[in-house]
């Protein structure tokens, strides 16, 4: 029964009958053993493999990567990452733009990138290199500098 209601999601929902719309409700509460409000999917969406660009100019490297780094999805990473892009791009060899690429695309989970920058979690060992430690550096703030807003593009 639930690939069946999985299918018919396929659809906009506003397509769906009440029934329909009734028993993919039912589906998604009948597992609140863990006392949740609202019990976490079923299935985890799929993500997309990351795919490094080869050969793609610096500038537009740096444009992507700024880019990246100012819309995760989440405000945290996104102050840390825009007011880290914002200092430390511009400077950056290819190859260091290629482990900053890597580290905010290749984790399929932003919360793990600020568990390591924060030092709450070990980084591992594929993104522990310069680039993860000048980001830890910048993330300790040791200027006290007020980071509270994306630093303006232009």
């Amino acid at each position: 029964m639930a690939q069946h209601i999985v299918c018919r999601l396929l659809k906009p929902i506003h397509q769906l009958t009440s029934k329909q719309k009734g028993n993919f409700l039912r589906y998604l509460s009948s597992d609140i053993s863990s006392g949740d409000m609202y019990p976490s999917p079923k299935i985890e969406p799929w993500i997309p493999p990351y795919v490094e660009r080869e050969n793609e100019p610096s500038s537009l490297k740096k444009a992507r990567l700024l880019y990246q780094s100012r819309k995760r999805g989440m405000l945290e990473n996104g102050l840390i990452l825009s007011t880290f892009a914002s200092r430390y791009l511009d400077g950056m060899s290819d190859d260091h733009l290629s482990l900053y690429d890597r580290l905010i695309n290749l984790p399929s989970n932003d919360w793990d990138i600020y568990y390591w920058a924060t030092g709450v979690r070990q980084t591992p060992e594929e993104f522990n290199n310069e680039v993860m430690d000048l980001l830890k550096e910048h993330v300790r703030n040791k200027d006290k500098e007020s980071r509270f807003k994306q630093p303006d593009l232009y």
